[in-house]
């Protein structure tokens, strides 16, 4: 595998993507690990980071790695991490550098470089420079702020580029990653969704052996996948329970009840907690206090079915890498962007181990590996689904009022956008509720309801995403469905936000 190592880079996600589509096995880790953990490793990729290396609390990989003798290639951060390590200097500099710039590629016979052009425009993103080159080391590119640009040490296969070939806008970055797993690390194309299902199952069948294994079913793609990953592994040991809090979409338990009825049998558990979900948030409008006790609750169903079974002694949960990456708490950072509740919500006396088959993939992954395990495209396609449900799309104070206006308004939603024939071409449609009411009139009677937003954005892999621009007559239709059809709402309005500034959640 290519090892990349974590040091808070908000492209780190982007470089594992660009390894993965070239169907190499890359494992994304803290930067600090220890390195020792880790097996078969053909290449290291040190990442950026928010941080500057001549900090004294700067996050530093393990030193052992200088010593594994196998390639290294570290981008902005991490090549500045190997010129601390090798004797260079950084400093801040004077002019930061973010967004295009032309780099003057001086050695296109290194391999690092090879097909490239003399010059090559590459995605720039820092505020430090190398402004004295490691001992042994040599200038393999420039640009106009950046003298030291790509350096390399070939005898300690040693590489570090300021630029980020990971971000699309880099022209050539592909080729340059692609160079360094293949030519210089020489890392072979055999990771594909078939052979990560193997070695799943292999995993699994060795660290559960005979227990038994819990599963938090929610019917959506992530859950469903590493139900169905782990049903293939141990049969009858999984348990599957689905809570029903009361914060699902319309008409959900049902759904649940008809698909995956037919696969877990009597192992499917269905558990009514709508009461209990409700109470427990009730006067709560925190949403970070939400989620955690959306996970705490959701520990105390499982804590309270587990003990009706015996022999459970594992947690299955549907964790993917946006949900790590965007709670993450890196030594010296600041503040994850938010907690999650399969990452963040669950208590530190949890009685289960937790296994999580999936939580390196991106959520296109899950889907290529759910298509290889033939899961009904009813459940592969759908759109993400926050774990803590409709309680963040509820803003402030979840009530039962609310929750049934929001069902009926995203459910008016999800049926416009199929009927436009647009629901597998964006990523996310969906309805929240606001905390507050607006004066309307209706049947020339004044109004005080409720507001409903639309969100509707395109992404890749929820790290980055674009609000989608409906046509008006689309709109129109599902604001005049919504006011019309729900009771307690008089007024619809549109969220034209980019994540970032935004997230794709309002809460």
């Amino acid at each position: 595998m290519i090892l990349i190592l974590d040091f808070g880079s908000q492209y780190t996600q982007l470089i594992a993507r660009r390894i993965r589509e070239e169907k190499v096995y890359c494992e994304v880790q803290p930067g600090d690990s220890f390195i020792n953990k880790y097996k078969n490793i053909k290449g290291i990729i040190l990442s950026g980071s928010y941080d500057s290396v001549y900090l004294n609390n700067a996050i530093m990989p393990d030193t052992k790695i200088w010593n594994l003798g196998i390639p290294i290639l570290g981008i902005c951060y991490g090549m500045q991490l190997i010129a601390r390590q090798f004797n260079g200097k950084v400093v801040p500099s004077k002019h930061r550098e973010f967004g295009l710039a032309i780099v003057d590629i001086l050695d296109k016979e290194n391999e690092l470089f090879l097909g490239l052009n003399n010059k090559e425009t590459l995605w720039m993103s820092h505020g430090d420079k190398l402004v004295k080159i490691p001992d042994n080391f040599s200038i393999i590119a420039k640009s106009k702020n950046s003298p030291y640009a790509a350096i390399t040490n070939i005898k300690k296969l040693l590489y570090g580029v300021q630029f980020h070939p990971e971000v699309k806008h880099s022209v050539n970055g592909k080729l340059i990653i692609n160079n360094f797993i293949f030519k210089i690390c020489k890392a072979k194309r055999d990771w594909t969704m078939k052979s990560y299902i193997t070695e799943e199952i292999k995993k699994i069948k060795k660290i559960v052996n005979s227990k038994k294994v819990l599963c938090a079913l929610s019917g959506g793609v992530d859950s469903s996948v590493a139900a169905i990953i782990m049903y293939k592994a141990i049969k009858n040991q999984l348990i599957c329970v689905y809570v029903d809090h009361g914060l699902q979409r319309l008409g959900e338990t049902d759904r649940i009840k008809n698909i995956f009825g037919n696969i877990f049998k009597e192992n499917l558990i269905i558990v009514n907690a709508k009461k209990l979900f409700l109470h427990k948030l009730k006067g709560i409008t925190d949403p970070e206090q939400k989620r955690k006790i959306i996970g705490r609750t959701f520990i105390d169903v499982f804590n309270a079915e587990a003990k009706k079974i015996e022999n459970i002694e594992f947690l299955l949960q549907g964790t993917i890498y946006p949900d790590i990456i965007e709670s993450m708490h890196l030594k010296g950072s600041s503040s994850p962007i938010k907690s999650h509740h399969n990452v963040g919500g669950l208590p530190k006396d949890i009685c289960f181990k937790l296994i999580e088959p999936i939580k390196f993939l991106f959520k296109d992954e899950i889907r290529a590996i759910g298509k290889e395990l033939n899961i009904p495209l009813e459940i592969l396609n759908r759109h993400p689904f926050p774990g803590p449900g409709l309680a963040i799309r509820v803003l402030g104070e979840v009530t039962e009022e609310k929750l049934n206006i929001l069902k009926e308004a995203d459910n008016i939603v999800t049926e416009e956008i199929r009927k436009a024939k647009l629901y597998e071409k964006v990523w996310q449609a969906f309805a929240i509720i606001l905390p507050i009411k607006t004066v309307g009139i209706m049947g020339d009677v004044r109004t005080y309801e409720y507001v409903i937003v639309i969100r509707v954005v395109n992404s890749e892999d929820a790290m980055t995403a674009n609000w989608v621009k409906l046509s008006h007559e689309l709109l129109e239709k599902m604001s005049s469905r919504i006011t019309n059809e729900v009771k307690g709402v008089n007024r619809v309005v549109y969220d034209i936000s980019n994540k970032p500034p935004s997230t794709i959640e309002w809460e």
